[in-house]
């Protein structure tokens, strides 16, 4: 999680992910604020989609924390699918520690 503590503490948001329980694991793994885009299990149309780009923009959120399978996958909300999906084709995808990460301030 040293990616995560580096430069963490100039970010609302050290990173953002799909669901709470992921979210919580990284949280405490980092001891930084973690996102859990689409609420408890992905399914809570929270942030909006607009709210999650206007942040990016805003740089309030350094990380966005996923795998292949579930970028894409069938389960959470459309919001978090159309997060995911966003941040799949805007930003570039590297993998640290078998985790897929997208720095969305590169």
């Amino acid at each position: 999680m040293d990616l995560l503590r580096a430069g963490g503490g100039d970010y609302t948001w050290v990173a953002a992910t799909v669901g709470s329980n992921p979210a919580a694991s990284y949280q405490l793994a980092c001891g930084l604020p973690v996102m859990a885009v689409g609420g408890f299990n992905g399914t809570d149309p929270s942030p909006t989609p607009a709210r999650f780009q206007q942040d990016v923009r805003d740089k309030k959120i350094h990380y966005f924390l996923g795998t292949g399978s579930g970028m894409r996958g069938t389960s959470g909300s459309d919001d978090a699918r159309e997060i995911a999906q966003w941040v799949s084709e805007h930003y570039t995808a590297t993998t640290v520690d078998g985790v897929t990460v997208y720095d969305l301030n590169p």
